[in-house]
């Protein structure tokens, strides 16, 4: 059915061994054929994300060129001296799709900064925001698996690519020929005129400042404060040590086995700090090392996880809890000593929990809901920005593990959160409270709140179909009741519409999105939507309850009954 397409990869796609020896190996094989061409990688808000090898529904040479083209006809009309930064992280090919990029966007007239070597995502937003870019490149596939690359196109602002510039990318794309459209030229030569441009230490270090500046509590002693920190073979390693050590703290034991960069994360096949198996390695460590703290960053270090001692054993938080640390711990110590802005701002995702409500009320702060992405939040950061009033902003978060303050940037960070997690930890440590003992004081005053997040994944063109029927069925046909209790409020972001249980309807302000949302009568909640960047329908589910055991039980029992809901 595609074997025109594939032929034509056969003849023309030999820029890259591997790509060609994968080629070879496909023919005959219509179901690996199909897979690989049956669709080209969708380009959107979150750039490009697929499996790297051969074909249009793959990350190699081609689609990246392909993208990158589009990007450069885009930077092209709106600046006729363009200016584009690029990074990358340790994943396989990396470093190739990066000056692959770079190459093309020297091609098309456009200046071109590049990191010298692998940096974490949001020192990518920091170099375009830094050098007055008008696009930035990262090239990383954040937690996903090593067979996994992405390619994420950011905006002026930092952020990344807005709705209207990423339709304008797509337009061209969908003119562009693979093979014969995309201007490139040699790497070395563009570097040598200067057309591409080695991005010096001093842009790291002013990075390094501008996260150091951020610390909440700046005199804290971390003599007795203990760290073990794995980068998850990824891009954090150097920056959140050089962080850790720039406030103070020194007694950080990295996790040997995980401490180099490594595409094929052989001791974490699944990168991602969500999980218990990407700590399997720094819980071991900890046995010998009694750490007041785990951490762990992605390899693209824009997400990072924690664990604590519990007893004899260790405990993760999720990212939930550990954003209503960081909110109740930054607005309580910045409102005592005297920092905190006239009417502060934080902001979070619609899939993040409500409890935060309860805490941003309790200190006069506005708290503002937004679609799934962090760019969401760095838009509010820009719109704070416009009025001269980016101070305000205190802190952004979302429950996939990505937290931000501050406004040096337009992205979720690992180093700050890192640091800014090592500081809180240490400060309830140094007032005989354990960060378990701190969120549980939390959830006396407000109550208890318990999230989950189930993910389900369905791959290939058939997955992709099973995933838009739920999604359709759903929309169509909402429950109206879960586990037995009343759905209160439904909301369809897709349509902008929510409907109350009486049937009254309201129009709802975010930007059109895939998600559904079910609020339920007892304060529960249920939300659905597809990954952006994977082959994943997911369920976001929050339990209500005056205690600790009540809000498990119900949180046991709305995910039973999710995972029904969505025909799993």
């Amino acid at each position: 059915m595609f074997s025109k397409e594939y032929t034509l990869w056969c003849e023309r796609a030999t820029g890259d061994p591997d790509l060609v020896k994968e080629l070879k190996e496909m023919e005959g094989n219509e179901e690996a054929i199909s897979d690989a061409f049956y669709k080209s990688l969708e380009f959107g808000t979150g750039g490009l994300r697929g499996v790297i090898g051969a074909g249009t529904n793959r990350m190699n040479i081609y689609t990246v060129g392909k993208a990158t083209q589009g990007l450069s006809a885009y930077v092209n009309s709106v600046s006729k001296n363009g200016k584009v930064a690029v990074a990358y992280d340790s994943r396989i090919k990396s470093d190739t799709f990066a000056r692959a990029a770079a190459s093309i966007l020297a091609a098309n007239g456009i200046h071109v900064y590049l990191y010298p070597e692998l940096m974490p995502t949001p020192m990518l937003s920091y170099a375009v925001r830094y050098y007055h870019c008008d696009a930035g490149i990262v090239v990383t596939a954040s937690h996903n698996p090593s067979k996994y690359n992405g390619y994420k196109a950011y905006g002026p602002d930092g952020c990344q690519l807005g709705l209207e510039a990423a339709d304008y990318v797509l337009s061209i794309m969908n003119q562009v020929d693979i093979f014969d459209d995309v201007k490139t030229m040699d790497f070395d030569t563009a570097l040598a005129e200067g057309k591409i441009e080695y991005i010096p230490q001093e842009v790291i270090d002013s990075y390094l400042n501008e996260v150091e500046k951020r610390r909440i509590t700046p005199d804290l002693d971390f003599s007795d404060f203990k760290v073990i920190y794995t980068p998850l073979h990824g891009s954090g390693n150097k920056p959140v040590r050089k962080i850790l050590d720039k406030i103070g703290v020194k007694n950080v034991t990295v996790v040997p086995e995980q401490e180099l960069p490594n595409g094929n994360f052989p001791t974490a096949p699944y990168p991602n700090p969500e999980i218990r198996q990407a700590f399997e390695c720094a819980l071991k460590l900890a046995e010998t090392v009694q750490p007041d703290l785990l951490l762990a960053t992605d390899p693209g270090c824009d997400r990072v996880g924690i664990a604590v001692p519990d007893g004899e054993e260790y405990r993760l938080f999720s990212g939930n809890e550990v954003g209503v640390l960081l909110l109740d711990y930054i607005l309580e110590q910045r409102t005592l000593n005297g920092t905190l802005p006239k009417n502060p701002v934080a902001v979070k995702t619609i899939v993040s929990t409500e409890i935060c409500q309860k805490i941003a009320d309790a200190y006069g702060c506005e708290l503002r809901n937004v679609l799934t992405g962090f760019k969401f939040i760095g838009e509010q950061i820009g719109l704070l920005e416009e009025k001269g009033e980016a101070d305000r902003y205190v802190l952004g978060f979302e429950e996939s593990y990505g937290y931000l303050a501050g406004d040096y940037v337009r992205d979720k960070d690992a180093v700050i959160g890192s640091m800014l997690i090592c500081e809180m930890t240490a400060f309830y440590k140094s007032k005989g409270l354990t960060l378990i003992e701190k969120l549980d004081k939390i959830y006396q005053k407000y109550g208890y709140y318990f999230c989950v997040q189930k993910s389900f994944t369905c791959e290939g063109q058939t997955g992709m179909q099973k995933i838009a029927g739920i999604m359709e069925t759903l929309r169509n046909d909402p429950p109206q009741a879960i586990a037995g209790t009343a759905v209160a409020v439904f909301k369809d972001y897709e349509r902008s519409v929510s409907v109350k249980q009486d049937g009254t309807e309201e129009a709802l302000t975010l930007p059109k999105s895939n998600v559904l949302s079910f609020h339920l009568a007892d304060g529960s909640s249920l939300i659905v939507r597809p990954s952006g960047t994977e082959p994943k329908i997911k369920i976001y589910i929050e339990a209500v309850g005056k205690t600790a055991s009540l809000a498990e039980a119900r949180r046991e029992e709305l995910s039973q009954a999710g995972t029904v809901l969505l025909g799993f």
